[in-house]
């Protein structure tokens, strides 16, 4: 076992108040218990976590920011709270909620609270987590808790904000999102993070879970900006009770190890799930996702689509698998997986999976690998468009598709800019469309 999150360990158990502390021994128990992934462990075949072999000191409180302008926020009507280093920071968060919101930090919890969170904590996250999700409650000083009152229709978006700037050395961060959905509720939550240049070396390992009671709707963004050098592995947990909708987007740019893992269960009968998602690293960049599809009872339905461009000398990995069990009769899945590889040193590794037990169900599930198509390319050049231009264009249109199934307006026009920049220089690409 790596000895890198030593002192983090040490440092949570010290900071962590007394309602969580038997929660942070069984985790490390379990963290203490596991062994570390190899290229002969199936599900890390192609991800090497080999640069997680540097010493992490533990996040430190009262970190700031060198210059705020170096972070690009999307500027969402709604609620925001960020986080620096793992540390809320009251100077950049907003003091009120949305109605029928409440946000409660673990570390601020009252006796009432911590009770209520201990009743769904790990709920979702207790047997589908990995053995990071175990490191992450070995380390668990800090949390975040949101509920939705039942019957509340939210409909400004809660937007969570997780930065990483200097600490004069490398640094862990332990992130651990808790959302509570109740009965015929309905939220949007964006989740990003993100990361100031020339920031020291940050290994994020962060957790969310989801949970939806009957006939809730919940909408999730996670955006993944980090680059260069941050590594985080982390996990998004998803619970849906019947009739709930749960309707989800990623965004992942590339770093040095970055590790997805996104699980939805579905529960509940009549319980639907979209999980989208857009993969773009490039230079020497790692990016992994990893996704579970879980169909455990009758007349549910989901739809799975994630596109990955990759540049240069990077790598990408996608593995999604359904699984629907004996009892999950009715159930219509599918699952798409395309990449885009604009290199001929740039790799991608990808295995779409179905696993049926039922014998009255609707799957598909499909994955292709191209490259940039060049009687496209030829076309756009004849009409004047440099072939940069012209790849850009044409990477952009990749994904647009993907972009679209963001339902959020404002965070839509946001997402478009953002990586047109990301691919080119031209204003044209960085127009919202209406």
């Amino acid at each position: 076992m790596f000895e890198f999150m030593q002192q983090s360990l040490d440092s949570a158990a010290q900071r962590a108040p007394a309602w969580l502390q038997d929660w942070l021994r069984d985790g490390r128990d379990r963290w203490e218990a596991s062994t570390m992934p190899t290229r002969k462990t199936e599900n890390w075949k192609y991800t090497s976590v080999q640069a997680l072999r540097e010493h992490f000191a533990p996040a430190a409180a009262g970190a700031r920011l060198l210059r705020e302008s170096d972070i690009d926020l999307p500027q969402l009507v709604g609620s925001r709270q960020v986080f620096i280093n793992g540390h809320h920071s009251a100077r950049l968060s907003d003091s009120e909620l949305p109605d029928g919101v409440s946000l409660v930090r673990f570390g601020e919890a009252s006796t009432a609270q911590a009770a209520h969170i201990r009743q769904y904590l790990g709920s979702a996250a207790g047997e589908a987590g990995t053995l990071f999700t175990a490191l992450n409650d070995a380390s668990l000083a800090e949390g975040v808790f949101v509920e939705i009152a039942a019957g509340h229709r939210v409909a400004q978006p809660l937007h969570l904000v997780w930065l990483t700037t200097n600490q004069g050395e490398a640094f862990s961060v332990n992130q651990r999102l808790l959302v509570l959905c109740g009965s015929d509720s309905s939220c949007a939550v964006v989740e990003q993070f993100a990361g100031v240049r020339d920031a020291n070396k940050a290994f994020t390992n962060g957790v969310s879970e989801l949970l939806l009671a009957r006939g809730a709707t919940l909408e999730h963004y996670r955006l993944h900006q980090e680059e260069g050098s941050d590594l985080h592995v982390g996990g998004v947990y998803a619970r849906l009770a019947e009739q709930s909708t749960f309707n989800s987007f990623h965004l992942g740019l590339g770093s040095e190890l970055k590790r997805i893992d996104v699980v939805v269960e579905h529960c509940g009968q009549g319980a639907h799930s979209e999980v989208n998602g857009v993969y773009l690293p490039r230079g020497s960049e790692h990016i992994d996702y990893h996704t579970c599809i879980e169909h455990r009872v009758p007349d549910c339905t989901s739809s799975e689509t994630f596109r990955g461009i990759i540049a240069d000398e990077a790598r990408a990995v996608f593995n999604g698998r359904i699984h629907i069990h004996r009892d999950a009769q009715k159930t219509r899945a599918e699952l798409s997986n395309k990449n885009l590889l604009t290199s001929t040193r740039a790799e991608v590794n990808t295995k779409p999976e179905l696993e049926i037990y039922a014998d009255d169900v609707q799957c598909a599930h499909g994955a292709t690998v191209a490259q940039l198509n060049e009687n496209a390319l030829h076309y756009l050049r004849t009409r004047g468009v440099s072939r940069t231009e012209a790849q850009s264009m044409l990477s952009f249109g990749f994904i647009n598709e993907v972009i679209d199934t963001v339902r959020n307006a404002a965070l839509r026009d946001y997402l478009r800019a953002m990586l047109a920049r990301r691919f080119a220089r031209d204003p044209a690409l960085t127009r919202p469309t209406a």
